[in-house]
C-alpha cells in the first residue's frame, strides 16, 4: 500500500464529513484505493511533491487540500522505470475554481531548477490569445520585479526562460493548421470544451516524448459542443473511474453537480467548485458571493440559467424550450439498427440550398421503435469557405455522407441514392416540402416514386413535434451510431408560438445544419399513412 500525506488528508476530509463530493470524485477515491494505491511498483516522489507545493505557496498563494491532492499525482512514478504513472491530467470544475492559478504555479515550478530537468519546455494552448496568456501573464507578473526570481528567469513578452535549465514557458493559440510541436516536456490545453475533435491536440503533442516525464494537462469547464474532444475525454474518464481501465495514464479530477436540482441548495455548490469547501479562503468567500448574486439574478432573468449551470456548476443543461431534446435523450438514439431488409419505409428529403447540404432518408417502424436511415450530400466548395467545426470529412470516411465537388449538389446523386435503397426496402413515397419541389420532383417521378408535398413545413412541425419529443424521451428512435444525425438534431432550435405550437429552426443559419433532422420530420408527417409495423413488401407490388 502506497500513500502520501496530501492524499490521506483529502481522503480524511471526506470521511470525516468536512467536505462534500460529487459522484465522479467519490468514484475517483474508490478507483485509487482499489486499483492504484495498492500497487507496490509505484511510489510518490515526495521530494518533488514537497518542493512543488512549497514553491507555489511561497511565490503564488496558499494551496487548498484538493490542489495538493492533484499535485501529488503529478509525481506518481514507477519504481523500476521512473516513468510517470499519470501522463495525462484532466481537471474540470466550475468557473472560478482556481484551475488557471494552479497551472501558473505548476508550470513555473516545472521550468525551475528545483524540478531539475533541462529544457523541460511548457506550452499553454487555448483557442483565444487572451485565455492562453492567462497563466503566462500570472507567472510573468510574479517574476517581474521579484529580485530573487529574476535571478532564475529571463522574461520576454513571449517566453519565460529559466537561466539554469533553459526551460521555457510560452502561450499559443489552437490553430492546428499552422502550428507544430515544440519539443515540450509539458503541454497544457485550456478551454478544451471548444475543441470539436482531437486534431489540435494531436498536432501540439507531437513534440512530446523527447524530454523525460512528458505530461499533458487538460483544464476547463464544460461547454456547449457535444460529441467533441471533451465528450470523448469524459467518456474515457468514466471508464477509468469505473475501474474498466485501471492502467490508464489519465488522472481525471472532475467536480460538478450530480443533477440540476442541486443548484437550489447552496451547500452543494462545492460539488462543482471545491473552493467552496469549508473553511473558505478570502478568495473563495468573494467568489461565493459573486456566484450567489448570479444565482439570485436567475429569478429575474431565467434565460441565463443555461450559462450558469454550464459554467458555474459544470453541468450543461439544455434549455428545453430551445432544444429538441436533452443531450442524454439524443445519445439514446445510438442503438443497434435491426434487420430492415424488405420492410416498408417512407422516404424524405430536405436541403436548404444545393450549394451546401442535402439530406435524404427512410423512416421505418419495427417492434415499437422508429428507425431512421439517412445519408447526406455536402458541397465541397461550401466546406472550404465556411470551415465548420464539425468533423465532416471524418464522417465521410464513416460512410455517413458524401462530399461532392463542383459549385452545386447534383440532384442525380440524391435520386440515385433513393433508387439504390429501393432495391433493399419497400419505398414508394418520398416526402419533400413545397419550396424544394421544382428541382427534384420530375426526376424522382421518372424513376417511379410518388412525391408527397408538404405545403406548410411549420404546420408539419407542429403536428409531429409531440411525437418526436415523446419517442426521443422513451428511447424509441434509432439512428444507429450516427454522430452526423445527432449533430443535426442538436443543431435544431424549437420555437414555441403563443398558442403553444412548436416549429423547428436552426440555431445557426450557416454553420449548424439541420437538413437531416428536417427530412426526418417530413417522414414522420407521412408515417401513419405508410408504415405498417413489421410489414414486408414484394417487388411485384411496385410499379416501375
Amino acid at each position: 500500500m502506497i500513500t502520501h500525506e496530501y492524499v490521506e488528508e483529502y481522503f480524511r476530509l471526506y470521511e470525516q464529513g468536512k467536505m462534500k463530493l460529487n459522484k465522479e470524485r467519490i468514484l475517483l477515491f474508490n478507483y485509487l484505493k482499489e486499483h492504484v494505491l495498492i500497487r507496490e511498483d509505484l511510489y510518490f516522489d515526495e521530494k518533488q511533491i514537497d518542493q512543488c507545493v512549497r514553491y507555489i505557496e511561497k511565490w503564488y498563494f496558499p494551496l487548498e487540500p484538493f490542489q495538493k491532492f492533484v499535485i501529488a499525482f503529478l509525481f506518481l512514478k514507477n519504481k523500476e522505470t521512473e516513468r510517470l504513472f499519470y501522463r495525462r491530467i484532466l481537471i474540470m470544475m466550475g468557473r472560478g475554481g482556481g484551475k488557471n492559478g494552479l497551472i501558473s504555479g505548476i508550470t513555473n515550478y516545472l521550468n525551475s531548477e528545483l524540478h531539475g530537468i533541462p529544457r523541460y519546455n511548457v506550452s499553454i494552448i487555448a483557442n483565444s490569445e487572451d485565455q492562453a496568456k492567462t497563466s503566462f501573464e500570472e507567472v510573468y507578473d510574479t517574476i517581474d520585479g521579484n529580485e530573487t526570481l529574476e535571478k532564475s528567469f529571463y522574461l520576454t513578452k513571449l517566453r519565460i526562460t529559466n537561466r539554469v535549465t533553459k526551460s521555457w514557458l510560452r502561450f499559443r493559440t489552437s490553430n492546428a493548421g499552422t502550428k507544430d510541436g515544440g519539443r515540450e516536456g509539458c503541454i497544457v490545453f485550456d478551454e478544451i470544451h471548444q475543441y470539436m475533435d482531437s486534431k489540435i491536440v494531436n498536432v501540439f503533442k507531437s513534440g512530446l516524448g523527447k524530454v523525460k516525464h512528458p505530461r499533458e494537462i487538460y483544464i476547463g469547464t464544460d461547454g456547449y459542443v457535444r460529441e467533441g474532444f471533451l465528450d470523448r475525454m469524459k467518456n474515457e474518464a468514466k471508464d477509468v473511474l469505473e475501474g474498466k481501465d485501471p492502467d490508464s495514464n489519465m488522472f481525471p479530477f472532475i467536480c460538478k453537480l450530480d443533477n440540476p436540482d442541486q443548484v437550489d441548495n447552496e451547500a452543494l455548490w462545492e460539488l462543482a467548485n471545491p473552493m467552496f469547501c469549508q473553511p473558505m479562503s478570502d478568495y473563495a468567500i468573494n467568489l461565493y458571493e459573486t456566484v450567489k448574486e448570479e444565482y439570485k439574478d436567475l429569478a429575474h432573468d431565467p434565460s441565463n440559467r443555461e450559462e450558469f449551470m454550464t459554467k458555474r456548476m459544470n453541468l450543461p443543461e439544455e434549455d428545453l424550450e430551445k432544444s429538441v431534446a436533452p443531450w442524454e435523450d439524443i445519445l439514446r438514439t445510438n442503438q443497434p439498427v435491426p434487420d430492415l431488409e424488405g420492410m416498408i419505409g417512407v422516404g424524405a428529403l430536405d436541403y436548404a440550398s444545393v450549394r451546401d447540404f442535402a439530406a435524404c432518408g427512410i423512416l421505418f417502424k419495427k417492434e415499437g421503435k422508429y428507425i431512421w436511415k439517412t445519408h447526406s450530400f455536402v458541397n465541397d466548395d461550401f466546406l472550404k469557405k465556411y470551415k465548420l467545426k464539425a468533423p465532416i470529412r471524418e464522417w465521410e470516411k464513416e460512410g455517413l455522407l458524401t462530399i461532392v465537388p463542383g459549385p452545386i449538389i447534383q440532384m442525380r446523386d440524391i435520386v440515385d441514392w433513393f433508387v439504390g435503397m429501393r432495391l433493399r426496402y419497400g419505398i414508394t413515397e418520398i416526402v419533400i416540402d413545397n419550396f424544394r419541389l421544382e428541382l427534384v420532383k420530375t426526376m424522382l417521378e421518372e424513376e417511379g416514386f410518388e412525391i408527397v408535398v408538404i405545403k406548410n413545413p411549420k404546420a408539419a412541425s407542429a403536428k409531429v413535434s409531440p411525437r418526436i419529443e415523446t419517442i426521443l424521451a422513451n428511447g424509441e428512435l434509432i439512428f444507429g451510431d450516427n454522430p452526423l444525425m445527432r449533430w443535426y438534431t442538436q443543431n435544431t432550435l424549437v420555437k414555441i408560438d403563443k398558442f403553444g405550437n412548436k416549429s423547428y429552426e436552426k440555431k445557426d443559419e450557416i454553420r449548424r445544419k439541420t437538413d437531416g433532422f428536417m427530412a426526418m420530420v417530413y417522414a414522420f408527417w407521412e408515417a401513419d399513412n405508410v408504415l405498417e409495423e413489421d410489414t414486408d413488401f414484394m417487388l411485384a407490388d411496385i410499379s416501375f
